[in-house]
């Protein structure tokens, strides 16, 4: 297998889509550049060069850069996906989300409840997520668990360039609206990923590493650091399973219920805020379907409820790093302890 970034794993997985279905269009703005203007017209890419090189080999018929207007192409999107186009639109930032979510919670994802199963809505929207980018709080969130909410449709999270890769394969061939999030801290990150289209089926979680004493559910770039904290973790004598489910919608509960019936206890890594999050949602999930394998609390490791801060030494702070992790994974595995000596 070659090395490649996650950038160049989403870049490959769209070229591929696009030569093997004729019907797969790419729109959003800058994602070529130049358009207009006498400039070259693959000149941008996208803010983060993701979509390079797609328009000289598609043509401006496929790789359509739109105006600076979320709420006329993202519905564009939704029309085309709902009369036979197989539609990738670029979001940008998915803290824009605000002006066109109406084309998205009340359109694409109700077309096949509204009519009767029958309509299908084939469209990915890609959108960057997270903080850790110096790109303050207008432009750092992570909405996830807003879409997570809406019925119909899916929501995708890629942890690394293979699962990227793979991922947004089956997020193209699929005919549900799917939410893909690219966390923008992790674009140059470098994975070893076939050369040859795969996808990875929704709904499948990744267990990263097997472990007895405790399980760390994480999602997006977060899973990194709980790899990380478990490697670590592993040298003090504590042995971790790893979750990373992948998508939040479908959401494979199976595996998260398994591991905690396994190792009696829970970690849940999650940077999006604490209020109504993936790891309240997973928190609930276990307290529910798994109390009695539990030794110790669930401990929840998330950012604050509060705005990314702009300064560089309050968004590290804010970030859900790997000491916090691994300080929570102590906390747990103290438990038993700490009721024994009171």
């Amino acid at each position: 297998m070659s090395k490649k970034s996650y950038r160049q794993a989403i870049n490959e997985a769209i070229r591929q889509e696009m030569e093997r279905d004729p019907r797969v269009i790419i729109m959003g703005e800058d994602i070529a550049g130049g358009t207009g203007g006498e400039a070259d017209q693959d000149a941008w890419g996208g803010p983060m060069g993701v979509t390079k090189g797609l328009r000289p080999q598609f043509g401006p018929e496929r790789v359509l850069d739109t105006h600076l207007a979320e709420i006329s192409f993202v519905g564009a999107a939704v029309g085309a996906a709902a009369t036979g186009l197989r539609p990738i639109v670029e979001l940008m930032f998915v803290d824009f989300v605000g002006v066109c979510f109406d084309q998205i919670f009340n359109q694409a994802a109700k077309f096949r409840y509204m009519f009767g199963g029958k309509a299908v809505t084939p469209l990915v929207v890609r959108m960057m997520y997270g903080a850790g980018f110096r790109a303050a709080s207008q432009h750092s969130q992570c909405l996830y668990p807003m879409f997570t909410h809406i019925p119909g449709l899916k929501v995708v999270l890629p942890s690394n360039p293979y699962e990227a890769k793979g991922l947004l394969i089956q997020a193209i061939r699929d005919n549900d609206p799917v939410m893909f999030f690219e966390h923008k801290a992790m674009y140059d990150m470098e994975g070893e990923v076939p050369d040859e289209p795969y996808a990875i089926p929704f709904g499948e979680a990744n267990v990263t590493r097997e472990g007895d004493d405790v399980t760390i559910v994480a999602f997006g770039r977060m899973v990194n650091f709980a790899n990380q904290a478990a490697d670590n973790l592993a040298k003090q004598g504590i042995s971790c399973t790893v979750v990373d489910p992948r998508t939040t919608s479908p959401l494979d509960t199976e595996t998260i219920l398994e591991t905690v019936a396994e190792t009696g206890r829970l970690v849940v890594v999650d940077e999006a805020h604490p209020r109504c999050s993936m790891a309240s949602d997973i928190a609930g999930l276990v307290a529910e379907n798994a109390f009695d394998a539990l030794r110790a609390p669930i401990k929840l490791v998330t950012a604050p409820h509060a705005p990314v801060p702009f300064s560089p030494a309050l968004e590290d702070l804010y970030i859900p790093g790997v000491d916090k992790i691994e300080a929570a994974v102590r906390s747990v595995m103290e438990h038993e302890r700490r009721e024994a000596a009171e």
